[in-house]
């Protein structure tokens, strides 16, 4: 009796591509990634045995098998990961504490800025008050000054010569006979407690003879040889000389700064005078002006038509 033969079941031509490969060569492959795995685990997994068991392997070992080996495989994953993530805490830990040390050096900075400003301030005030003290200090030691020559005349354009230099008391005396002898008529007392040139020391490159300095030992004497010498050009042996009152070089250089302005006034009719120390007055409408700063009567001009227009 022939035996029944059971139908062949067609091969499987994925396995026979794979035919040839063992166990060993599998696990000795490098796992790329979980689905790649798992395709190698459902391609080369054994068929479990029908016959005694004898199998190379049976599935629940092959399967503990590769469940060991994605253990490892994840646990490795991890391990990276967590360096990975170690490494970025370590990274943040530290951008953290250098912002926080960024912040308190800023807070720092801005605290010293303000310190700064505040000392600023008060520097600026502090110089402030020693610039209106200098100031103050500067017009009292210009006051003091001018008061210790209230009682001195200036002559200008006396001829600088030994003959009159060895002489000077009684040239001075020759100049109030030649120019105002009312004064001498009245029994005014003309004595010069001294005179002298200024500077002391002649200079050659010089052609201008220098000033004499004459110290009257009357005040009204001095104040009236002045308001002569206002009123009309002085003359000594008849050459012309001009005599004014002597002051600190300070106050002579704010009297000449309204020279420009007296001489306008003056051609305005506004009779024009320039007062202790420094002080422009002028006759306008029936009323007496006083200015003390040039800026102030150039304000007044202004607002005047009438000066504006001439």
């Amino acid at each position: 009796m022939a035996n029944s033969t059971e139908p062949q079941k067609p091969q499987n031509t994925k396995k026979n591509k794979k035919k040839g490969a063992t166990l060993d060569t599998f696990y000795g492959a490098k796992i790329q990634n979980t689905e790649q795995t798992e395709d190698n685990i459902k391609e080369n997994a054994p068929k479990p045995s029908k016959g005694n068991g004898n199998s190379p392997q049976t599935y629940e070992e092959f399967e503990s098998e590769m469940t060991k080996k994605m253990e490892a495989f994840w646990e490795e994953k991890l391990e990276i990961m967590q360096k990975k993530f170690t490494h970025l805490q370590n990274q943040f830990d530290q951008t953290v504490k250098e912002n926080q040390a960024l912040k308190a050096r800023i807070r720092q900075l801005e605290d010293n800025d303000r310190v700064k400003e505040q000392e600023s301030i008060k520097q600026s005030q502090n110089t402030k008050k020693l610039e209106e003290n200098i100031k103050y200090l500067t017009d009292k030691v210009i006051d003091l000054e001018n008061r210790g020559r209230r009682d001195n005349l200036k002559i200008i354009g006396l001829p600088d010569k030994p003959e009159i230099n060895t002489k000077l008391d009684m040239v001075i005396q020759d100049i109030i006979k030649e120019n105002c002898p009312e004064i001498l008529e009245q029994g005014g007392n003309t004595s010069t407690d001294r005179a002298h040139r200024t500077p002391s020391t002649l200079n050659p490159q010089k052609t201008t003879p220098r000033n004499v300095i004459a110290k009257f030992q009357s005040y009204q004497t001095k104040e009236k040889i002045l308001q002569e010498a206002r009123k009309r050009q002085f003359r000594y042996k008849g050459m012309p000389i001009r005599v004014t009152q002597d002051l600190a070089s300070s106050t002579l250089n704010d009297r000449k700064a309204w020279n420009m302005i007296f001489r306008k006034a003056r051609e305005l009719g506004l009779q024009p005078r320039i007062s202790y120390p420094a002080k422009l007055t002028i006759y306008f409408q029936g009323k007496v002006w006083a200015f003390n700063k040039i800026e102030d009567f150039q304000l007044f001009a202004k607002k005047r038509q009438h000066l504006r227009e001439r």
